[in-house]
């Protein structure tokens, strides 16, 4: 049958209970499988393999972190470490620009680097002599290729002129701004002083600049958070004219990230609210002409996520939901994950142990995982699900012709286990509107991996 009234969620929130949104712990579905499924026999040999047989003349991603931050915020639970001085930071970067040799040695001559992307940590944290020197290096190991974008996190707090002009010099043209949230309660209570005057006189500065294309980033579940704090959170936010928003939700795992022990559990938000928050987003933000991207992402429609919606090119990679079409990704420096069509490698996490593979072998990569046929098809569907909320039966029959049993069950096992959340259409499966907020509920019953042993966060 066809969907014929596209019905709310806030509407049908006893069957989302029923289905465990409230109650589940499942997998961002950055990638498949999840990382925490890397292993430690896929290393160093694989990445130089793979290196040398990505496709000579292909556009590739490159992605650089900086793990580095003079403040840890309590929130983060990403692979950062304080530090007080900038000499680790040069010693780091110092490393790193050998890893960018090492590893453009092993690549076809002939690829282009088609993004640019700097994540941490704080890569503005860096002193302008010393972005300079990366980026040197960078923009000298590779041709560009067409519709190049660079784009930068950027911590309002941590970001002189004089390091946002050096960006601006080398063609920064995307610029993701982390502001969580700007309540001063919420502030106080996960570690992160930021306030709107900072965050304007940034955006300012990079506009004037000539950076056209303006990310912002929130969470939804912090602590103290309000429906009457966010919705003020999201007026600030739509003040400054973001062209892209990516609203997560804040993900409590103090058993992965110590730092996060200092934030009380009694001072979360439960889940009924959570949930509602992230409802008062989406329905501020489309009714202000913002595009649901997936389930986190919001673009105006002349943003290029927006247009690739519209064309079906949506993908989601590390960084969330993206436009980019390349088959590799290439990732720099500590805890760095490369993706190639044979599967994912990481590098080495601690920096010490990173500069150690570095300073004897010149690439640092330490686990991965080489994907098998079966991989590939369950991390194509899980992707079509997170990006398009649609199981496409005549596409995958199309890509995968060997495996139309496996697609076909399914196909049958997502309709026996979820009924009531999806329709027939002419390709396959879709999910009804109300059912969208079950989808990472959704892919983990196809994730060959999925355990409910495996700690992950909460689905909503």
């Amino acid at each position: 049958m066809l969907e014929s009234v596209s019905n709310r969620p806030m509407e049908k929130i006893d069957q989302l209970r029923a289905h465990g949104l409230f109650d589940a712990k499942v997998p961002r579905y950055t990638s498949y499988p999840p990382a925490n499924h890397f292993e430690d026999c896929v290393g160093q040999r694989m990445q130089s393999d793979w290196l040398q047989t990505v496709a000579d003349g292909s556009d590739i991603s490159v992605y650089i972190h900086i793990p580095f931050c003079k403040r840890l915020c309590w929130f983060c639970a990403c692979r950062t470490q304080g530090t007080k001085t900038m000499r680790p930071v040069e010693a780091y970067v110092e490393v790193l620009r050998r890893e960018i040799a090492s590893v453009r040695a092993l690549l076809p001559a002939n690829v282009r680097m088609a993004r640019l992307h700097l994540g941490g940590g704080t890569p503005t944290i860096l002193e302008p002599h010393t972005m300079r020197a990366l980026l040197g290096d960078v923009f000298d190991a590779f041709e560009l290729g067409t519709d190049f974008e660079f784009s930068v996190e950027i911590d309002p707090t941590e970001a002189s002129p004089e390091l946002l002009q050096t960006l601006i010099d080398f063609g920064l043209n995307r610029a993701s701004l982390g502001v969580q949230d700007f309540a001063p309660e919420v502030q106080k209570a996960i570690g992160r002083p930021q306030s709107l005057e900072q965050t304007r006189s940034v955006i300012a500065y990079l506009r004037k600049g000539g950076v056209k294309a303006l990310n912002l980033d929130l969470l939804y579940g912090l602590p103290h958070q309000t429906m009457q704090s966010f919705r003020e959170t999201l007026d600030h936010v739509i003040s400054m004219e973001p062209d892209r928003l990516a609203i997560y939700g804040y993900a409590h795992v103090p058993w992965m990230s110590k730092r996060q022990v200092m934030i009380k559990d009694a001072d979360l938000p439960d889940s009924d609210t959570r949930f509602a928050l992230a409802g008062a987003a989406k329905e501020v933000l489309n009714a202000k002409g913002f595009k649901s991207i997936g389930i986190d992402h919001f673009a105006k429609s002349t943003d290029k996520l927006a247009i690739a919606q519209r064309e079906g090119r949506v993908r989601r990679n590390f960084q969330g939901y993206t436009d980019d079409q390349c088959e590799t990704l290439i990732g720099l420096g500590a805890s760095s994950i490369s993706r190639f069509k044979q599967g994912y490698l990481q590098n080495a996490v601690a920096t010490s142990a990173y500069q150690d593979r570095i300073d004897h072998t010149q690439i640092a990569g330490h686990k991965g995982y080489a994907m098998t046929e079966q991989d590939v098809l369950t991390a194509r569907i899980v992707e079509d699900l997170l990006c398009r909320f649609a199981f496409e039966m005549a596409d995958l029959y199309e890509a995968f012709p060997t495996q139309k049993d496996t697609i076909r069950a399914i196909s049958v096992m997502l309709m026996r286990s979820f009924p009531d959340a999806f329709f027939l259409r002419d390709q396959g499966l879709g999910m009804m509107e109300w059912a969208k907020p079950l989808v990472r509920i959704v892919a983990s019953r196809v994730d060959q991996f999925s355990s409910k042993e495996t700690g992950h966060s909460a689905a909503i």
